[in-house]
């Protein structure tokens, strides 16, 4: 920015050129006849006009690349800072990224030359009144009636501008929710009442931005009209002064020009006005993100875990709302886990809370010794795999979804996809491996993607596997495939933490836990379970969320 600074202040100075060209021109050439002071003068100017035209460019050029310097810096940081205020409940993240756009636009656009313009009006009011106080007088309060229209065009406009900005993102929010669920809208027949909540919502955007514009359209041809008159004015004037023989001809001239310059800035500042608005949105609402804590802290890398996973007296409410009540279980390497119950029992929420994407309010969860909050997020990925409830694929091939868009080696993908049963399938696929799944893999049917988001998640045989609901859309043959694979995980000495509903692969667990409620209802062998639902049923307890979780060895 001070090299920008340097930059217009030279380009300012070469301002000058013309005025003072024409005041040599009237005042000495034309009267001394002087043939070569013009040729002189002309070829002086037009050096100096280049050199400004140089100036101009390379100060254009640096204000881009600081806006491309400034993205690359801040945005994989609000990339990274989206991805976990996502998981702090808060959505639609990728406006921080517009805003960073935002910011670069602006600082590329011709408005933000204002800025540095601007500071340059005073001393060229100064070289007006140098030339005559009273040109000076009416340069002057001409400048201040432009900045007095800047300033109204402020108060009319920037209070309905933040609220039609606020208006169309939530406007655009809505259309992007619906656009996800675009299946379940057609199939219900919802996009009638969709497209006039989008219609009520645009339409006050609408008004808001036809108001602003109004307004805005009035202050400019005000503005526009008020310079056209100062130019008038100058030059009758000046030409009043040269008539009372207190001004030359030449300073007529120069007065002008000075004057078209000093005011140049405002009518700029007003022109760029709703961007500059955006621009210092976007970058309070960057700040007040950026300045929001790391959801987990930075950390030394640590060698893959080997040892046990330990969840000790885990409790979480979100919201002040207890979901998990006082969880303790542990598993040893090469075990594979079974977490039963109804729905609403807090299942997939003890999934998150065990790898680390919900914080619980109480109680601990460590693996081979370690709290799994206290490793670098980067490094404790690795070596784990998960797969969620509602499985998302990204844009990019088949290859790209199981190597977690790393690229990866080409066997440990055929393994992981031959892991999870699922490598012949993807041979018969146009491409193969590099066949393009779209965005979350809209070509694949709910099977395929299950099979696909298992693959990735047993992909390098991770130490820590954690599956929800993993025979969800499979079928017979394929949650053969996904027993198969949690036999591998174990034998490989995975330990392996499977949220089912279906009692098939109850063979493949060793230990299983029963929630109801958000609390440990049972934990102990597989085969045990059967027995204490049947003591259960046979005597039910009142006051059930009372009681204290049976562990059975």
């Amino acid at each position: 920015m001070v090299a920008v600074g340097l930059i217009s202040t030279a380009v300012n100075l070469l301002m000058l050129t013309v005025p003072i060209y024409m005041l040599q021109v009237y005042d000495r050439v034309i009267p001394g006849s002087s043939t070569e002071t013009l040729v002189f003068l002309t070829i002086l100017a037009a050096g100096a006009l280049a050199a400004m035209a140089v100036l101009d460019v390379l100060r254009s050029r640096i204000m881009v690349r600081i806006g491309v310097w400034i993205d690359r810096m801040l945005s994989p940081a609000l990339f990274e800072r989206g991805i976990e205020n996502t998981l702090r409940g808060v959505p639609y993240q990728t406006d921080a990224l517009r805003d960073l756009a935002t910011i670069r636009t602006y600082l590329g656009a011709v408005g933000i030359m204002a800025l540095f313009d601007t500071p340059w009006m005073p001393i060229y009011l100064i070289l007006i009144f140098v030339l005559h106080p009273i040109l000076g007088l009416l340069a002057t309060g001409g400048a201040v009636v432009l900045i007095g229209l800047a300033i109204a065009n402020h108060l009319l406009t920037s209070d309905k501008l933040n609220r039609a900005n606020m208006a169309s993102a939530f406007g655009y929010q809505n259309a992007e929710m619906a656009f996800r669920n675009a299946e379940v809208i057609e199939a219900m027949g919802m996009t009638p009442a969709l497209t006039r909540r989008w219609n009520e919502v645009n339409g006050d955007v609408l008004q808001l931005q036809e108001t602003v514009s109004d307004t805005s359209g009035l202050i400019n041809a005000w503005i526009k009209s008020l310079r056209l008159f100062l130019q008038v004015a100058v030059l009758g004037l000046g030409a009043w002064l040269v008539l009372q023989q207190e001004l030359t001809a030449g300073g007529i001239i120069a007065a002008s020009i000075i004057m078209s310059r000093a005011l140049a800035p405002v009518e700029q500042a007003i022109g760029a006005w709703r961007i500059t608005t955006n621009a210092r949105d976007a970058w309070k609402r960057l700040t007040e993100l950026l300045r929001l804590p790391p959801l987990y802290p930075s950390a030394m890398p640590l060698p893959p875990p080997s040892g046990s996973l330990v969840v000790s007296n885990v409790s979480y409410a979100p919201s002040q709302r207890l979901v998990l009540r006082d969880i303790s279980f542990s598993l040893e390497p090469g075990e594979a886990l079974g977490i039963v119950g109804p729905s609403a029992a807090g299942k997939s929420t003890l999934a998150r809370v065990i790898i680390g994407l919900a914080k619980p309010q109480s109680g601990s969860i460590h693996l081979d010794g370690g709290d799994v909050f206290a490793w670098s997020r980067d490094n404790f990925g690795a070596n784990i795999g998960y797969l969620p409830q509602k499985v998302e694929l990204f844009r990019g091939t088949v290859r790209d979804n199981i190597a977690r868009m790393e690229g990866g080696d080409p066997a440990d993908i055929v393994a992981a996809a031959m892991g999870a049963g699922v490598h012949e399938m993807i041979m018969r696929m146009p491409y193969g491996y590099n066949t393009e799944i779209g965005e979350n893999g809209v070509v694949l049917s709910g099977g395929q993607r299950q099979r696909i988001g298992l693959a990735r998640a047993i992909y390098r045989h991770p130490a820590f596997v954690v599956l929800d609901e993993p025979d969800a859309n499979l079928d017979v043959e394929g949650e053969a495939a996904l027993g198969r694979a949690i036999l591998t995980l174990k034998e490989s000495g995975s330990i392996v933490v499977v949220i089912t509903h279906r009692p098939m692969l109850a063979a493949q667990f060793d230990k299983l836990l029963a929630l109801r409620s958000g609390r440990a209802e049972f934990f102990g062998p597989s085969h045990a379970l059967v027995s204490h639902v049947r003591r259960r049923d046979a005597c039910p307890t009142p006051d059930y969320p009372r009681q204290p979780m049976r562990v059975l060895k």
